[in-house]
């Protein structure tokens, strides 16, 4: 009469072991790693409100992008209009590119690890953009940018480092993500914390990552020390409102 009782046990223990191994072959399986290719991506900034040229890039040359009002003569500029200076939070950044292309300056660097591509949970990431890279189009404009206000030459980096994606959103064939990454972003020698909404949509070999996020014009001197005589014009008489960044990002898989 107890065979039954020992029969129910010992599949009990097995069922268990069963959970077990199933469970650390899970937390075995190897990292998904994902590489920023340096020539297909970008990082951008914009004003609030851009008075017809306060935007840069550090990929000029892709051929949805246009400097602004003052730019600097050469080959390829075109004369066409620009968008009023007002006001404006719907059109930024101005020149969004239709598909990634591989003409940019390498200027921004970084990966992304995961252990779960579906759900995405686990994610930690870093995005490293060179400051001495990015351009308005207009010279004197980006060397008074790069040495009175960024100061490049001392601060070469902006970083983003994620800790976690939250609020995930999958599309139903998965091929679109929305979330918003956590992290903290170092600029200008400062650490803050911060959370971008992004938007990561398949590529054929990877994935397109876009995300912007804004400070105000007094966060610019007040919370990253960037000089406030050397804004003085936009941030002292309460020109600026808004600075605007973001990044748009091609991450292709580092291996199988």
């Amino acid at each position: 009469m107890c065979i039954p009782s020992v029969v129910a046990k010992r599949y009990g223990a097995l069922v268990a072991v069963g959970a077990f191994v199933a469970g650390a072959a899970q937390a075995q399986q190897p990292a998904a790693i994902y590489n920023i290719e340096p020539k297909s991506s970008l990082a951008w900034w914009q004003v609030n409100p851009n008075l017809n040229h306060l935007w840069a890039t550090t990929c000029p040359a892709d051929p949805s992008w246009l400097p602004g009002e003052g730019r600097s003569p050469g080959p390829g500029i075109s004369e066409r209009n620009m968008t009023p200076s007002q006001e404006d939070t719907i059109h930024i950044p101005l020149f969004v590119r239709e598909h990634p292309r591989p003409v940019c300056a390498e200027a921004v660097q970084g990966s992304l690890t995961t252990a779960d591509t579906v759900h995405w949970n686990g994610v930690r990431a870093r995005v490293v953009v060179d400051a001495r890279l990015l351009v308005t189009g207009e010279k004197e404009r980006d060397v008074f940018a790069r040495n009175a206000v960024l100061e490049a030459d001392k601060y070469p980096q902006i970083t983003f480092a994620i800790d976690s994606l939250t609020r995930v959103i999958r599309s139903a064939k998965g091929d679109t993500v929305r979330a918003t990454a956590v992290g903290t972003l170092g600029l200008h020698g400062t650490t803050t914390p911060l959370s971008v909404p992004i938007v990561a949509t398949r590529e054929p070999d990877g994935w397109r990552v876009r995300g912007r996020w804004f400070m105000t014009s007094d966060e610019l001197w007040s919370k990253y020390q960037l000089s406030k005589q050397a804004m003085a014009l936009g941030v002292g008489m309460g020109i600026w409102k808004q600075l605007w960044m973001g990044v748009d990002l091609v991450l292709r898989p580092a291996g199988p």
